[in-house]
């Protein structure tokens, strides 16, 4: 091929990029949520999915592909095909694995298209009914007179609410021990089952069993107290000063995916984030809708992981 007939055929494909996006979506879209159902994750990514469904005239799957940290579903999406029909609802994990583990079949940074942040959301520190600790401050004198003893789940091996525990442990100085689970929905149930003393997680998994006094919440993992919990103190006011752990999560896609189609996804989950209906569900359930641009997502994960690699040095934890 002559260059001027490569030429003219590069620009014939970047022409036919904007009517790839004004076509686009032709057919199902496949949301990976890596994280098994039930969970925080599972919610959101069912919330985002019904509504993109709506606006985008292509249903929606949501596919749960749990297991190793939310490694095994973010894997599935940063090796698709770049075409827009698989994404990942991603977390805060994504920013957290890089120094979790010591080999990592994708790159965080490289091997994903953002498309939009779509909520913040606080853990909850929760405990079973059945242990003797009302506030954050009573948790930690059981702790420290009991070191070694009291255990509290996660979602798996470096996820948040796994982080939002190793936080209280270097900030409160107690020796408290980690289980991890496949997914927040399966530690939830071993918590209410009084298998595990304590438990780190998303307010959106946790509430209805809050409220149900399944659980006893003491203390929110943001600076401040969440809408939803209006009762539950921060862990910081509630005594251990400097303590912030916040969960996010967003949808993104396979890098190499053509900028019309994540341009145009942005544009749709920012029209649903700022929707009067999804707003107050998220809202109510102790989420913050938080839509970005590509670019601002991208920062903010390179940010993310830049703070989550100095706790994760902080507290000694080893790459696996």
């Amino acid at each position: 091929m002559t260059i001027t007939k490569l030429a003219i055929a590069v620009l014939a494909a970047l022409a036919a990029l904007p009517a790839v996006a004004q076509n686009y979506p032709t057919r199902a879209i496949r949301l990976v949520v890596p994280s098994s159902p039930g969970g925080g994750t599972d919610i959101t990514g069912r919330i985002v999915a019904q509504k993109l469904s709506e606006q985008l005239g292509q249903t929606v799957v949501v596919d749960n592909r749990a297991g190793a940290g939310t490694i095994i579903g973010n894997d599935i999406v940063a090796k698709a095909p770049p075409d827009g029909y698989t994404l990942l609802m991603g977390l805060s994990t994504l920013a957290i694995n890089p120094s979790m583990y010591e080999k990592m079949p994708y790159d965080a940074l490289k091997d994903f298209a953002p498309v939009s942040l779509a909520v913040m959301s606080p853990n909850v520190l929760t405990v079973h009914p059945s242990l003797p600790a009302k506030t954050v401050k009573e948790f930690i004198a059981l702790a420290k007179t009991k070191p070694g003893t009291i255990t509290y789940g996660s979602a798996g091996q470096g996820t948040s609410p796994h982080l939002s525990g190793e936080l209280l442990k270097v900030l409160a100085k107690i020796d408290i021990v980690h289980v991890p689970f496949k997914g927040s929905g399966q530690s939830v149930i071993s918590s209410l089952a009084g298998e595990i003393a304590s438990n780190f997680p998303s307010v959106p998994t946790a509430m209805p069993y809050i409220k149900a006094g399944k659980l006893r919440a003491l203390g929110v993992t943001t600076a401040k107290r969440t809408q939803a919990l209006p009762d539950v103190p921060s862990i910081a006011e509630a005594g251990v000063p400097g303590y912030e752990a916040t969960q996010w999560f967003g949808v993104l896609a396979p890098a190499g995916t053509p900028r019309p189609i994540i341009d145009k996804l942005n544009a749709e989950m920012v029209k649903l984030l700022k929707s009067p209906d999804v707003r107050e569900r998220f809202i109510a359930d102790g989420t913050d809708p938080a839509p970005t641009t590509p670019e601002e997502f991208a920062a903010y994960i390179k940010s993310e992981t830049d703070k989550w690699t100095k706790v994760i040095k902080a507290a000694g934890i080893k790459p696996q």
